[in-house]
């Protein structure tokens, strides 16, 4: 397997060179060169009706990575990454409706679907790294849940240090101690006064200065790097293998930064059989407009009960118009050219009606995100966050004109925003027990301003390199 670049101009990379750079030369987003090809009947002929979730994880990311490692060092690397999970089938399903599922990605350590990819990609890290006596230095953004969910992952290893920035007053305060609580020397949190999309922005301005980036050896958590993704299409094909025998699906995924829908339709070019991707989106409902219009415009960013989703540039979106485009390097750096100078890009009208042939989408408000909360815990007894509430309500409205099963993706533990809940459904979701002191936690970030510099400046001041 090797790796070429949304952008069309780098050369083609194996996965050890994907991993540990994340973002390629040319500012693009890596993609397998062909996608591996499964069906449910084979996998399950490979590994059994009773197979659990770590086998499944093992058969399918191993073609992405036989470059890199032997299948028995990826089986011992999927074993410790989900040890520490507290559902003994990592992503159990609950069944709500007929014909309407809930994929429950946040039994992990921090409670977060980003938990399943991340701490997957820290084993995957250090195993690289100790095999070839490096270090890097890790540099992410986060709306919320990357942070803590990285951090958790990449604390205290030898071999690697990691800076998160996050918008500073623009996360929960439950995602904000979950990282700025964690007391270890490999690990620095960086308030930055702006929104995601500026942490975001600078991440990539960081990568972009080649000196900058090489000197401190500057490695990605975030989705744009591949191995995030690729570790999610795993509880697509679970979560499938869960709910029908080999029919077709639907899913639908509350939607920000697009890596997690992303990995379902990387799972469906491999060969599962899903009828539409379902898109959720709250206020900041950029992605809503792009698939019903064919038009991304961006707009400023408005502060939501569901803060990860508050997001105006999905940069796994560039992963999808590569394939729309026929993997077209050269139209894809054209469209985000437009996209950073006008605020907009356009695929046109044919490129949309194939587009919306297997996409749909809907907007979410925060009065229907709260009424949806309320109602799943009155009728069901059970508790949603917010983000989980976005794409449960975008389910339901599409449930009278989909045949074949829903399954919507539970993000986070609704404990992660207890004020939203509380508000909701006049419950206050606890927190699990490895998290009950986090209020009593000291904390310790750097606030700055939203400048390159200034940022650059502290990490080069603070790295041990």
């Amino acid at each position: 397997m090797r790796y070429i670049s949304t952008r069309g101009k780098s050369p083609e990379v194996t996965f050890k060179e994907v991993l540990l750079s994340g973002l390629a030369p040319d500012g693009g987003l890596y993609l397998p060169t062909s996608w591996p090809q499964f069906s449910v009947d084979q996998l399950k002929g490979i590994l059994g009706d009773d197979h659990s979730y770590k086998d499944l994880a093992t058969e399918i990311i191993w073609p992405f990575v036989e470059s890199s490692m032997e299948k028995h060092d990826l089986g011992r690397l999927v074993e410790r990454a989900y040890d520490s999970f507290s559902a003994d089938n990592i992503v159990p399903l609950k069944h709500i409706h007929s014909k309407l599922w809930i994929a429950e990605l946040f039994h992990g350590p921090t409670l977060a679907f980003k938990d399943i990819a991340l701490q997957l990609v820290g084993e995957l890290f250090e195993f690289q790294l100790q095999n070839d006596s490096e270090k890097i230095t890790i540099v992410g953004a986060t709306s919320g849940d990357t942070g803590s969910a990285a951090i958790e992952a990449c604390r205290d290893r030898e071999a690697m240090e990691i800076f998160i920035l996050h918008p500073y007053g623009r996360t929960s305060e439950v995602q904000r101690r979950q990282m700025t609580s964690v007391r270890s020397a490999n690990v620095f949190n960086i308030a930055i006064e702006g929104t995601f999309d500026d942490c975001q922005d600078l991440v990539k301005a960081m990568f972009a200065d080649v000196k900058f980036s090489n000197r401190i050896n500057m490695s990605a958590v975030n989705s744009i790097n591949w191995a995030r993704v690729m570790a999610q299409i795993v509880y697509y094909w679970w979560a499938s293998m869960q709910v029908t025998d080999s029919g077709p699906v639907n899913f639908c995924v509350p939607s920000g930064n697009f890596g997690n829908i992303f990995a379902g339709h990387s799972a469906h070019k491999m060969g599962l059989p899903v009828d539409k991707f379902i898109v959720a989106s709250n206020t900041n409902d950029v992605l809503d407009r792009f698939f019903r219009s064919g038009e991304m415009e961006l707009r400023d960013v408005k502060p939501t009960f569901s803060p990860s989703m508050d997001i105006q540039i999905s940069s796994n979106f560039e992963r999808l118009l590569f394939e729309v485009y026929g993997r077209n390097g050269s139209l894809v750096e054209k469209a985000f050219r437009e996209l950073r100078t006008d605020l907009s890009l356009s695929v046109g009208e044919e490129n949309l009606l194939e587009i919306q042939g297997k996409w749909l989408s809907r907007k979410v408000n925060d009065q229907e995100t709260l009424e949806t909360i309320s109602k799943i815990a009155d009728e069901f007894d059970y508790l949603i966050d917010p983000h989980t509430a976005v794409g449960l309500k975008t389910a339901e409205s599409y449930m009278s004109e989909l045949d074949a099963p829903i399954i919507s993706l539970a993000t986070a533990h609704p404990s992660k925003f207890p004020n939203a809940v509380e508000h909701a459904s006049g419950i206050t979701p606890s927190l699990p027990q490895q998290l009950s002191d986090l209020f009593e936690r000291e904390e310790s970030y750097e606030i700055l301003p939203n400048d390159e510099q200034v940022v650059k400046a502290y990490i080069l001041e603070h790295s041990r390199r």
